[in-house]
């Protein structure tokens, strides 16, 4: 047999009679033919049998679909040798026949054996023609839709750009508002700084004169003194004759010393570090702050809401676990810090000494001595008449503050304490490298009937601080 004929029997061996394309996973019938599985399953679109070959009509009652992987070989060896070439436009891609027909379901082209092959004889075919009028009628719907949408889209658009360029003009104008308002604060805060920084140099000059001369006196008259020691030792080693030699002299200079004492100066500072809106500032790393139960001394009693504290009379039976303060009577808040920037507030009232601040976590909580920074506390304390903290005592202001704020940021080490009345500083700890879980300290120090309370956000991050 001449090769042209052997070429031409493997093709037409190789295809499908239902696509009449080269075999794609063929599957062979109970009567014997072949057929690509999707075809012939497209061919058996009904849910039940019996089941007609597309060839010889041969029923079938079940579909018995047997893989026919030879022939998968032979056509895969055909579509190398042959392989299909470009359908031209309006010709079925699987028949090589010309596009008669409309498919209204899967609306797609179909060919006069696309029609015969079975798989689209439930469906609702047309001819071309009358299906491009039905079609062309909806589309020119759509199209009247669309353009609609087309009209709104713009028209929406350009709102939209408009909207864009009116938000650019109103950041820009609140951007220049922040610019100019600071811009004015740090004139403002300027010249409150050099306000201040003149009134300490005027109270400065007002006090240190005098106290410059009261030591300066003082010195004069330890000089004579020192002079008339030496003297009277002297003459108490001389012989009597000596000793008694012009003693009326010596005895009426002795009489006449009088020390005179210094004029008492108030060490009272007039001038206060106030810096105008810091608090207010400072009032935006304010957190939820509540106290811890299993670490109050037994004198402590705790509101329900965990709150305030105040000093019992009573000592409570509390178990001794090395979180309990004892013999100190503090607590610590419940929440740990251990990074950022904390602030929050607390109402002492008009009790005569309390202690404030913030200890390490690992701080030893049995201590008997003085709590300070050595130890892992940081805390500044009132007693009445002066402040006490871990690195001097100092007298407090003219009117001590009923609620005190306390600013620790972390990692700038940075522990400052306010008067949230007014604003201003009571005392800012040295620069110090905290490291590990710090937790806030409380101690009310002294007995009240009003208990140390722990200030509540009212609300939203704009209310101030208040007591509940």
């Amino acid at each position: 047999m001449a090769a042209p004929d052997l070429s031409a029997n493997l093709q037409e061996e190789a295809t499908c009679a239902i696509c009449l394309d080269y075999f794609t996973d063929p599957v062979m019938t109970d009567c014997g033919h072949n057929f690509c599985r999707d075809c012939i399953r497209r061919c058996w679109g009904q849910p039940e049998g019996p089941y007609a070959c597309p060839e010889c009509r041969e029923l079938s009652p079940q579909r018995n679909l047997r893989p026919n992987r030879p022939l998968a070989k032979m056509a895969e060896m055909a579509r190398r040798l042959h392989p299909p070439s470009p359908v031209p436009q309006g010709v079925c891609a699987a028949h090589r026949e010309p596009l008669a027909a409309f498919c209204a379901d899967e609306l797609r082209l179909l060919c006069a054996a696309c029609e015969r092959s079975g798989e689209h004889w439930t469906h609702r075919v047309r001819p071309l023609q009358d299906a491009a009028e039905d079609l062309k009628g909806k589309l020119e719907k759509s199209l009247e839709h669309l353009r609609k949408q087309m009209e709104d889209a713009l028209l929406f658009q350009a709102q939209a750009e408009e909207t864009c360029a009116l938000w650019q003009k109103m950041v820009e104008s609140q951007r220049q508002n922040v610019l100019a308002e600071f811009e004015r604060l740090r004139r403002l805060l300027a010249e409150e700084e050099q306000r201040l920084l003149q009134r300490l140099e005027e109270e400065e000059l007002e006090v240190l004169p005098p106290l410059r001369d009261s030591a300066t006196r003082l010195g004069q008259q330890s000089a004579q003194l020192a002079e008339l020691i030496a003297e009277l030792e002297g003459r108490c080693q001389l012989p009597a004759l000596g000793l008694l030699q012009d003693i009326r002299d010596t005895l009426r200079r002795v009489q006449d010393v009088k020390l005179q004492l210094p004029e008492v100066v108030p060490m009272e500072m007039k001038t206060v570090c106030r810096v105008p809106g810091l608090v207010e500032a400072l009032r935006r790393f304010r957190g939820d702050v509540t106290l811890d139960p299993d670490t109050a001394n037994p004198e402590l009693v705790l509101s329900e809401d965990r709150r305030s504290v105040r000093r019992g009379d009573l000592r409570q039976a509390l178990p001794d676990s090395p979180e309990r303060f004892d013999p100190g009577p503090c607590v610590l808040g419940r929440e740990p810090l251990t990074s950022g920037r904390h602030y929050w507030e607390v109402e002492v009232g008009e009790r005569a000494s309390w202690a404030l601040g913030v200890c390490r976590e690992d701080a030893n909580r049995k201590e008997k001595g003085e709590l300070f920074a050595g130890n892992g506390f940081w805390i500044l304390v009132f007693l009445g008449s002066y402040y006490n903290s871990s690195e001097r005592a100092f007298a407090p202001l003219r009117d001590p503050p009923q609620r005190v704020g306390i600013f620790l940021d972390y990692e700038a080490g940075h522990l400052s304490f306010y008067s949230a009345s007014d604003g201003s500083l009571l005392y800012a700890f040295p620069e110090t490298p905290f490291s590990g879980t710090l937790r806030a300290l409380f101690s009310p120090l002294s007995s009240s009937p009003t208990p140390m309370t722990i200030c509540r956000l009212k609300g939203g991050p704009g209310d101030a601080l208040a007591p509940q």
